[in-house]
C-alpha cells in the first residue's frame, strides 16, 4: 500500500507566536486507520484541521513543513482546488455535531448540499442519495428524518448525520475528530463499527483523533502519540500497547480508572431511601391548556443508598438518569417518596426544602458552563455559604480556602476567574463549591465525560479521597462504565425510565442478570477486554 497522506516536518503557529505544533511527521496509507492521540492541548485537532486548511488563515501560519495528499502539497493548493478536495476526496467528522450542523437547515438540505456541489446532482437525485446514506449509517425510517432539524435528533443521530455528510461523496480519506465523545457506550460501539464496516466497503483510509485508548486499541492499525505539539512516539498498535517506549505514552496507558471502588465504610445506616419515584412531562395540551398526553421519564423507581457509599446510575441517553438526580433536588416535579437521613422530603414545598439543599449538592457535566464567568473562584465557591450561613461571614473565607485545599487547588488562585483554568481544574472548582457546605450527599452528573483519561483519573482519585476523608455519599451518573466501576458500591441500570437491574455493583459487573445490562456492558470496550483476559486466565 502506498501513502495516501504524508505530513512532513509540519509546524503550525498562530499570530506569529511560537509554534503550537512543531516538526510533526507521519503518514496514512490507503485503507489504513491511524490514530492521533494525546491529551487536550497536544495539537491533535489542529494538526487534523490543517490537512484541509480549515484553520483561520488570518491567524494561522505554517512556518515549516508540507502536507501531501496523493503527492499534491495541500499547503500550496489554491482555494479553488481545496474546495474540490474538501468533502469529495477528504471527508471530515467534527467533534461536536450540534455545533457543526447548521441549526437552520434540515437534514436533507445539509447532506444534499454537498451532493449538489461535488456531484452536480439535482434535487430528486440528491434526495434519493440522501435516503440511501441515512440508511447506510443506520438511521431508521430515513424518509421521516429528511425534514428534521438538528435539535430534533438525539446525540447519536446527529453524529450519524455528520458521518453521512462526510461519506456522501465516498472520500478516499476520512478525518474523524473525536467521533464518539459524550455518546453512550452502545451508540459509541455502533458508530465505530459503522465506520469500520464502511471503511472495508469503500476502501477508505481513516485518521482517527481521540483520547480514548480503548477505542484506539480496538480500531487503529497504527498510533501517533503527541505531547505539547510534538510527536513523541509512533508504532503499530499492538506493539505500542504491549511495549510503549516513551514515558508520556506509558502515562497515557496507565491512566485507566481503577477496577473497583474503595472498600465500603462500616455500615452507618441508610442515608437516602427512594420509593416509587415517578417523573412525567406534558407533551400535548388541549386548546384550553389541559394536558392530554405525558411522557413518562421515570417510572416506579425505588432504591437505597447507605451512608459513605456511591450509587452508580447508568443507561443510555433518555433513560432517566439525570431526571432522577433533578427530582431528588426538586429541580423537576415528581411523585413518590424519598427520605434523607430518615427525614421525609418528598412532600416539602420549595421554600420548605431550601434548608435541605445544603445537605444535597450537585456537580454538573460541563465544568465551564456551570461556573459563572463573571465571578471569581472565591465568589463561586463561597456563594452557597452566603445563602445557607449568612451569619458566619467571618469564617467564609477560611471555609473557601479549606475547600480549595481539599480538591488540590492553590488557595491563592481564589481571586482568579474560570477561564484561567483548565477543564480538570474547573471541575475541581465545581467539586469545591459542592464540598464547602459539608453536604451528606453529592450528585455527580457526568462529571468526567468532557475530560481526558489522565485528568479523569485525577478527578476519580480526588472523589475517592474526599469520600474516605469525610464519609460522603455519592450518586454518580455516567455513561462511562469504566469510571462508574471505579467509584460505585451499588449500581442502578435504567432503560426508558424503568429500573432494569439494581444491586451490588461488583455483582452486576461480574454477572449481569438482565439482557439489557449484558448488552450495555458488552458494548463497553473495557468490559470486553476484561472478559477476554479472564477467559484466557481460566
Amino acid at each position: 500500500m502506498s501513502d495516501l497522506l504524508q505530513i512532513s516536518n509540519l509546524s503550525i503557529s498562530f499570530d506569529q507566536a511560537p509554534p503550537v505544533v512543531e516538526d510533526l511527521s507521519f503518514s496514512v496509507r490507503e485503507g489504513q486507520t491511524v490514530a492521533l492521540v494525546g491529551e487536550s492541548g497536544s495539537g491533535k485537532s489542529i494538526s487534523a484541521l490543517s490537512v484541509l486548511r480549515l484553520l483561520d488563515a488570518r491567524h494561522a501560519s505554517y512556518p515549516s513543513g508540507e502536507i501531501h495528499f496523493r503527492g499534491e502539497n495541500l499547503l500550496r493548493a489554491s482555494d479553488k482546488r481545496l474546495r474540490q478536495i474538501r468533502g469529495r476526496e477528504i471527508g471530515m467528522i467534527f467533534q461536536e455535531p450540534m455545533t457543526s450542523l447548521n441549526p437552520l437547515h434540515t437534514v436533507e438540505k445539509q447532506i444534499g448540499e454537498t451532493l449538489e456541489l461535488h456531484k452536480g446532482m439535482r434535487e430528486t437525485q440528491a434526495r434519493e442519495r440522501t435516503i440511501e446514506l441515512l440508511e447506510l449509517v443506520g438511521i431508521k425510517n430515513p424518509e421521516s428524518r429528511l425534514k428534521s432539524y438538528p435539535h430534533q435528533l438525539s446525540g447519536g443521530q446527529k453524529q450519524r448525520v455528520m458521518i453521512a455528510m462526510a461519506l456522501a461523496n465516498e472520500p478516499d480519506l476520512l478525518i474523524a475528530d473525536e467521533p464518539t465523545t459524550a455518546l453512550d457506550v452502545t451508540v459509541q460501539k455502533q458508530v465505530l463499527e459503522l465506520l469500520k464496516s464502511l471503511q472495508k466497503k469503500l476502501g477508505m483510509a481513516i485518521l482517527l483523533i481521540t483520547h480514548d485508548l480503548s477505542i484506539v486499541r480496538r480500531y487503529a492499525d497504527r498510533v501517533v502519540v503527541m505531547e505539547q505539539g510534538r510527536l513523541v512516539e509512533e508504532a503499530e498498535t499492538t506493539r505500542l500497547f504491549e511495549n510503549p517506549e516513551h514515558g508520556y505514552t506509558r502515562k497515557l496507558l496507565d491512566a485507566e480508572p481503577p477496577e473497583a471502588p474503595l472498600p465500603a465504610q462500616e455500615e452507618g445506616g441508610i442515608l437516602l431511601s427512594v420509593n416509587d419515584l415517578d417523573v412525567r412531562f406534558p407533551i400535548k395540551k388541549s386548546l384550553f391548556g389541559k394536558v392530554r398526553e405525558y411522557f413518562q421519564a421515570v417510572q416506579q423507581a425505588s432504591f437505597e443508598l447507605p451512608k459513605g457509599q456511591t450509587l452508580g446510575i447508568v443507561g443510555e441517553s433518555g433513560s432517566g438518569k439525570t431526571t432522577i438526580g433533578h427530582a431528588l433536588l426538586k429541580l423537576t416535579a415528581s411523585t413518590g417518596r424519598f427520605r434523607l437521613g430518615g427525614e421525609e422530603l418528598s412532600g416539602l414545598t420549595q421554600k420548605e426544602f431550601r434548608p435541605y439543599r445544603k445537605r444535597i449538592q450537585i456537580v454538573f457535566q460541563d465544568p465551564f458552563g456551570s461556573l459563572s464567568p463573571r465571578m471569581s473562584i472565591a465568589e463561586i465557591v463561597g456563594e452557597g455559604l452566603e445563602i445557607h450561613d449568612p451569619e458566619g461571614k467571618d469564617t467564609h473565607e477560611q471555609q473557601v480556602i479549606r475547600a480549595l485545599k481539599d480538591v488540590g487547588l492553590d488557595p491563592e488562585a481564589r481571586h482568579r476567574y474560570p477561564h484561567e483554568f483548565s477543564g480538570g481544574q474547573r471541575q475541581r472548582i465545581a467539586i469545591a463549591r459542592a464540598l464547602v457546605l459539608q453536604p451528606d450527599l453529592i450528585i455527580l452528573d457526568e462529571p468526567t465525560s468532557a475530560l481526558d483519561r489522565t485528568v479523569q483519573k485525577q478527578v476519580i482519585q480526588l472523589l475517592r479521597d474526599i469520600q474516605s476523608r469525610y464519609g460522603l455519599s455519592y450518586i454518580f451518573i455516567s455513561h462511562d462504565l469504566a469510571v462508574v466501576r471505579a467509584l460505585s458500591h451499588k449500581l442502578l441500570v435504567l432503560q426508558h425510565g424503568e429500573i432494569v437491574e439494581y444491586g451490588d455493583a461488583a455483582d452486576i459487573f461480574h454477572a449481569p442478570k438482565q439482557r439489557y445490562t449484558q448488552e450495555l456492558l458488552s458494548a463497553a470496550l473495557f468490559y470486553q477486554t476484561t472478559n477476554e483476559s479472564t477467559t484466557t486466565t481460566n
